[in-house]
């Protein structure tokens, strides 16, 4: 009921005004754009000229305010307020907007109902959130490379992390940052640090927004100790350890090199006499048959046809003379050849009677082979 009855009550003023005369002021000095953080106040001025009969604040094209002559206020929305200030010929009216939220972003104007004489600005309402630094106290050695990670949770729009390290601050080229926008709307920022400490250190992580007029920080202290001598004295050993086990085993990979190709030469040699032995029995396995093949072709048979002549005759032939000696011991005989006589065989052949043999001469070298035959 109350704001119809404002409404009614506006509306009758503006028709009045519009039709008085002395209707024709005009605006001086427009709002300007704000940024504010969410639940602070914002405060937008509008200051007219002289002979103004009304000032209407509006939000987003809605009226939420409205000032008449000289100093009545029509409040329409409750999170508005307004103040006036008179000097000389003009008057200035400011809204005050308590409490911002994420919804009262948008755009804010003023009227004094004149044609093409509207001013107006704009309001964006910010968040800053969370910013923390995961470990607050950290001990490392020196000369060490480590990562430390900075967080920002709950931010409207995403912040803008740096880095400072003892007040100085760190080249972007050290760190990455990502973000994302959550559930909510709002923003999450990662930013990684990658230092090498020399000595102690401060180390101060910075999130800004338009809205804050500083940075919002965290700080982490950073100890650095140096490294144990005995840990230096450990790693020396253990390089001298790993130069000598390299170089003894360079050496014993050599020496089993040349081992295996020693073992390969002997091998092949053996193999190579072996061939040789081999081809050498067989060569005098064949000599061996030739020879005795040779033997028996060459030794005579005996002739069982042969008849004496008469003893008288035979008598008068004079016997061979007995071999030399060098022909006894060439052909090896133990005793003289024996010769049968005409009177042991019967003239015309008694062939029931077996015949003298004769003992095989067999010569001990067979280089050369020499046949007699007796008559």
């Amino acid at each position: 009921m109350d704001s119809l009855q404002k409404c009614f009550w506006m509306t009758l003023s503006l028709l009045g005004f519009l039709t008085d005369p002395g209707f024709g002021s005009s605006i001086i000095e427009g709002p300007s754009n704000l940024t504010a953080l969410v639940g602070t106040e914002a405060h937008f001025y509008c200051t007219v000229s002289e002979g103004w009969q009304i000032l209407i604040w509006l939000f987003e094209e809605q009226p939420v305010l409205s000032v008449v002559y000289p100093e009545k206020v029509i409040i329409t929305d409750k999170s508005y307020n307004q103040q006036g200030y008179n000097k000389s010929t003009e008057f200035t009216s400011e809204l005050t907007i308590y409490k911002v939220q994420l919804n009262n972003s948008g755009k804010i104007e003023c009227s004094i109902q004149t044609v093409g004489d509207n001013q107006y600005a704009f309001l964006s309402v910010q968040v800053n959130g969370s910013l923390n630094i995961k470990d607050h106290n950290l001990t490392v050695r020196e000369n060490q490379t480590i990562e430390i990670v900075c967080e920002a949770l709950g931010w409207d729009p995403a912040p803008h992390i740096t880095w400072m390290v003892n007040n100085i601050t760190v080249d972007n080229s050290n760190y990455i940052s990502n973000w994302s926008q959550g559930s909510s709307g709002l923003y999450n920022e990662e930013s990684i640090l990658t230092l090498t400490p020399l000595t102690n250190s401060t180390v101060i992580c910075l999130a800004a927004i338009l809205a804050l007029s500083e940075p919002q920080s965290t700080t982490m202290a950073l100890v650095v100790y140096p490294p144990p001598i005995e840990s230096d004295a450990n790693e020396d050993n253990g390089r001298t350890r790993t130069i000598i086990l390299a170089v003894v085993l360079s050496i014993v990979g050599f020496l089993l090199l040349i081992l295996i190709i020693l073992l390969i030469v002997c091998c092949c040699r053996r193999r190579r006499d072996s061939n040789y032995q081999k081809e050498m029995r067989r060569v005098s396995v064949q000599k061996a048959t030739d020879q005795n093949l040779e033997t028996r072709s060459d030794s005579g048979n005996k002739n069982y046809g042969y008849s004496p002549e008469e003893q008288e005759y035979t008598k008068q032939i004079p016997r061979p003379p007995p071999f030399s000696p060098v022909d006894s011991s060439f052909y090896g005989l133990e005793q003289d050849l024996e010769v049968g006589s005409a009177s042991e065989v019967h003239y015309g052949g008694n062939y029931g009677r077996v015949l003298p043999s004769r003992p095989a001469a067999y010569p001990i070298n067979p280089r050369k082979i020499r046949n007699v035959t007796l008559v």
